[in-house]
């Protein structure tokens, strides 16, 4: 029997009202938009003119259970925020319910719960008292926080006086290390280094091993699929798609593709540029089976005669994380095709005898080089669908496989005796006397 979720969002929804007139500027202006604002409210039929409603939410449900890292991903203006504010009781929904269990600690901005004036060492205590622990408790974590947050000769310091990054690190190290027992998130950690962000990554994977709720709204795509066990899309205001972490971060960064231009970019004083692309699988259906045979075309316009040997073709294959995972270039044939000279359309082939890639959606971009200057671009030049096929002895690779990347392999099992090395000299010993 599941255990009682943690945080459980029911029908939510926010709704504000945004006058759509200027704000005055002298008692002429503000004499006139209370008369009107009046007027608005007297004749409702005119409200329109003077007040617009803009839903932040719609409509909104899920769960989170004891232990789980939930994302939130969307584009700007999609309600991500707005769902954080009201679960960390900063602001009040129009409509539904919202629950959660346990002591909450937010992060929702670079310096959220600081006070400026205070030093570090006093900001640490302050947000300590606020999650109701005993300054003992708090005292007793002191030393983690700051050795995390790596500010310690700063720590008597106002924190007003701390760049973004040196509030974000502390800010994190105190929401973290508090013991809150649900923790929620939103695009803070965008702020710190690769390394601080590092520490933050293998911190939320800690807390959720120790059963710490984590919910975390993040633009990076990536940060998501790597954290979270399951993510939900918001798209103005409503859960556009629910599901595990990495099926979520495909939806959305496809979905934001549709209606975009490929990123094609052309040198208009160059005699060649890229036509189409396309992906033939080996049987001819659409998508690629794993450990199958395929091939990448691209057409080639050539307005003049142009030898092969001058250009140079590369196709790139990248994850929906944006993500490059393969790279393919024509150097292994250059001497094969440096005879061949091209003039109006012809197709280049790249042929691959596999893609040890996991299941899932990527694109494939070409790049065209003459004499080493990049002369053309197509960022997405085709699609390509790699579904499950036996690519291991053991069978079909799960869509849910941890890595992007596939590498064939295999498993002995050497006896310690035959693996014996003497630690005088180094030498392997023989295996006698077992």
């Amino acid at each position: 029997m599941p255990s009682e979720p943690v945080i459980r969002v029911r029908d939510l929804e926010k709704r504000y009202r945004v006058w759509t007139h200027a704000p005055p500027t002298n008692l002429k202006e503000r004499v006139r938009i209370t008369a009107a604002s009046m007027r608005a409210r007297a004749h409702l039929g005119e409200r329109a003119q003077y007040r617009q409603e803009v839903w932040a939410l719609r409509g909104v449900s899920f769960d989170v259970g004891r232990g789980e890292v939930l994302g939130v991903i969307g584009p700007n203006g999609a309600g991500k925020s707005t769902l954080l504010t009201i679960l960390s009781r900063i602001t009040e929904p129009t409509a539904g319910r919202a629950e959660i269990r346990g002591r909450v600690s937010s992060l929702l901005e670079v310096g959220t719960g600081f006070h400026p004036e205070l030093s570090g060492r006093d900001n640490i205590l302050l947000n300590g008292a606020i999650l109701g622990m005993s300054r003992a408790e708090t005292k007793w974590k002191f030393d983690e926080i700051v050795e995390f947050s790596g500010v310690r000769e700063f720590i008597d310091i106002p924190v007003k006086r701390y760049s973004s990054g040196m509030q974000v690190r502390l800010a994190f190290a105190v929401a973290a290390h508090l013991e809150p027992e649900v923790l929620l998130l939103d695009e803070v950690l965008a702020v710190g280094d690769a390394a601080f962000q590092a520490k933050c990554h293998a911190r939320v994977e800690e807390m959720a091993r120790g059963g710490r709720t984590v919910l975390f709204v993040s633009h990076d795509a990536a940060s998501v699929a790597r954290l979270c066990q399951d993510a939900i899309v918001l798209r103005q205001g409503r859960i556009a798609y629910t599901g595990s972490a990495e099926e979520a971060v495909e939806h959305y960064l496809l979905s934001g593709r549709e209606g975009i231009a490929d990123g094609r970019h052309k040198d208009p004083s160059s005699p060649v540029s890229i036509g189409w692309a396309e992906i033939r699988s080996d049987d001819g259906r659409e998508a690629v089976r794993i450990g199958a045979p395929l091939q990448i075309v691209v057409e080639l316009e050539a307005r003049e005669a142009t030898r092969l040997s001058d250009l140079r073709v590369e196709f790139v294959i990248n994850h929906p994380t944006g993500i490059r995972v393969a790279l393919s270039t024509d150097f292994e044939d250059r001497e094969r095709l440096a005879g061949k000279t091209i003039a109006g359309r012809a197709a280049l082939v790249c042929a691959l005898d596999e893609l040890p890639l996991k299941p899932g959606h990527y694109t494939v971009g070409v790049l065209l080089f003459r004499h080493g200057e990049l002369i053309g671009r197509v960022n997405r030049a085709a699609d390509l669908t790699l579904v499950s096929g036996p690519f291991f002895a053991s069978g079909s690779v799960p869509s849910n496989y941890p890595a992007p990347v596939l590498v064939r392999h295999s498993w002995t099992l050497e006896e310690p005796a035959s693996a014996e090395i003497d630690a005088r000299t180094g030498a392997a010993t023989s295996a006698t006397g077992l």
